[in-house]
């Protein structure tokens, strides 16, 4: 028997539901924020995230999934092509490329599968979901304020109180600009040179590769040396600090907490700034369920122009886990308005027609087969959750009156063909 993939899953009914659920709570959060989507492509060239992500990230080094494209024409064939390990690097591309800037600062969001190709473990796929959110502009959009920067982090606050997940900690850091982050590197080599022998085979590739980076370490034998190791707040330059302190004001301004961690880096090479998780104690040790940060050189890194951004990824998958015992998948899960029953031969024309006048006012329609005995039309509307069940017999359809059953008080009405919506919304 073929079965999905290791590190990949199937989602089924219930709980699609749920996340259907959530990301129509998303929309409507981001719809009042005036975030607009975007859709773009499940892979691309591989050198967009060798450049965008960084070749000394986990990502990059270790985590795509990437082939070489074999296309029939002679221009497509030897291009590396990548399936996506996030969205904001193709995000940026879609920017560049369709010269966006020139309308002003940009508000994206996506939902869609990432792939990186990392150990399954709770709530993390090698198929995963994202919901991404970017904001980005030329510098003359204000893209690059503050304000921006506390704006997303509001407007996350109100998307997880609004879907109950109501105990999140923020946690917040600024990286600095690149000259910080320069002399925060040279600083961490320094430091690490000593000691990082006795640290874990990843951490010491790091130290020489991309000292940063070994602030992203989880093996719990290398944090008491980490915690030793220089701090990105020593080395902020005075626009930094003070851009980091307007985002810290703006926060406090609109009543929405927050935890300075200045071992915050993410995983990306491309932020600068501000840079920030939510975390939820649902989840375990490995208890974030959305990041994000600032990006002013990403375009540039690009080949495209200055255009200062901010953005963020929700993990989808850890999301709805944070979720499940608050918010059941049962809960969610639209069930039938009404349960056709044809009774008799020559019936299923008949209901089908019914069927289709009602759904064309938006209710939900079952449909049974004139096949079944009433019982089983019975069991079936019951196995469905629908609310009412809809006789369709001979007789009924001559007299354009139907019998119309509460399965749940067992009250039954006839009911004319004219009043059969109103009643069944009622």
């Amino acid at each position: 028997m073929i079965k999905a993939v290791r590190g990949t899953r199937d989602l089924l009914p219930p709980d699609t539901a749920l996340w259907n659920y959530v990301e129509g709570v998303v929309r409507d959060v981001f719809r009042a924020y005036n975030f607009q989507e975007i859709r773009t492509p499940i892979f691309e060239e591989t050198t967009l995230f060798a450049r965008g992500v960084g070749e000394e990230t986990d990502i990059v080094s270790k985590e795509m999934y990437t082939w070489e494209d074999r296309g029939r024409a002679e221009s497509d064939r030897g291009q590396s092509l990548t399936l996506r390990p996030e969205a904001t690097a193709g995000i940026v591309r879609a920017y560049i490329e369709h010269k966006m800037g020139d309308r002003g600062l940009n508000k994206f969001y996506c939902i869609g599968p990432m792939f990186r190709r990392e150990r399954p473990q709770k709530g993390r796929y090698r198929q995963f979901y994202q919901i991404d959110a970017e904001v980005i502009g030329p510098p003359s959009s204000g893209s690059e304020s503050p304000a921006r920067d506390a704006e997303i982090l509001e407007m996350l606050a109100t998307l997880l109180d609004r879907l109950g997940i109501s105990d999140w900690n923020l946690e917040l850091n600024s990286v600095g600009c690149p000259n910080d982050r320069a002399a925060f590197n040279e600083a961490l080599r320094k430091a690490l040179e000593p000691v990082v022998e006795h640290m874990c085979v990843d951490c010491q590739r790091r130290a020489v590769t991309n000292p940063l980076r070994v602030l992203d370490c989880k093996v719990p034998a290398d944090q008491p040396i980490i915690e030793k190791l220089p701090r990105i707040s020593q080395f902020l330059d005075e626009p930094c600090r003070t851009h980091f302190e307007a985002v810290q004001a703006i926060l406090k301004a609109v009543g929405v907490e927050f935890h300075i961690n200045d071992r915050l880096v993410r995983g990306l090479d491309y932020y600068t700034r501000t840079a920030f998780e939510f975390t939820h104690g649902a989840l375990g040790a490995q208890n974030a369920i959305l990041g994000g940060g600032r990006y002013d050189g990403l375009s540039e890194a690009l080949g495209g122009p200055a255009a200062p951004g901010i953005g963020f990824a929700i993990g989808e998958d850890r999301l709805i886990l944070s979720l499940q015992e608050k918010i059941p998948a049962d809960s969610v899960l639209p069930r039938p308005q009404a349960y056709i029953a044809p009774l008799g031969a020559g019936m299923n024309g008949e209901a089908a027609r019914l069927a289709r006048e009602l759904r064309r006012h938006d209710l939900v329609i079952e449909l049974g087969d004139e096949t079944f005995r009433l019982k089983k039309s019975f069991e079936a509307a019951t196995r469905a959750g629908a609310k009412y069940i809809l006789i369709v017999g001979e007789n009924e359809v001559k007299a354009g009156t139907f019998a119309l059953k509460n399965l749940a008080t067992g009250e039954q009405v006839s009911v004319p063909r004219a009043e059969l919506i109103s009643k069944i919304r009622a």
